[in-house]
């Protein structure tokens, strides 16, 4: 069964770091587009983050630019969410998710992790 399983959630106080995983169950994963997305309480879910399969290219949402970066390691089938500058508004879930093709919108993504909290205190 496919997998993405994040990881590297927690509580960390306004202007902290932290630095998200997730790891893919199976090499077929290298080839995707994979996407980091938020929802944070009452919220929709929203895109933050994605990387093309060969690292060529990545977009960020306006809110995240310029605090967070995507990565990715394919030999490892594993991307990071490096989140840096962390606000009191950055506090949400955060999900991973592969897609196909280059994407903005979570519908386009087919395969979700389970995702992980992120609590940012002021």
């Amino acid at each position: 069964q496919v997998q993405l399983v994040e990881s590297g959630g927690g509580l960390v106080q306004a202007g902290g770091s932290l630095r998200l995983s997730c790891a893919a169950s199976e090499r077929t994963f290298t080839t995707y587009y994979m996407g980091w997305f938020r929802q944070a309480p009452g919220k929709e879910r929203e895109f933050v983050a994605v990387i093309s399969w060969d690292e060529g290219s990545t977009s960020y949402a306006d809110s995240v630019k310029g605090r967070f970066t995507i990565s990715r390691n394919n030999a490892g089938i594993t991307v990071y969410l490096q989140m840096n500058s962390l606000k009191p508004e950055d506090t949400a879930v955060y999900y991973c998710a592969a897609s196909r093709s280059y994407a903005l919108r979570s519908h386009d993504y087919a395969y979700w992790g389970q995702g992980t909290q992120v609590t940012v205190s002021s």
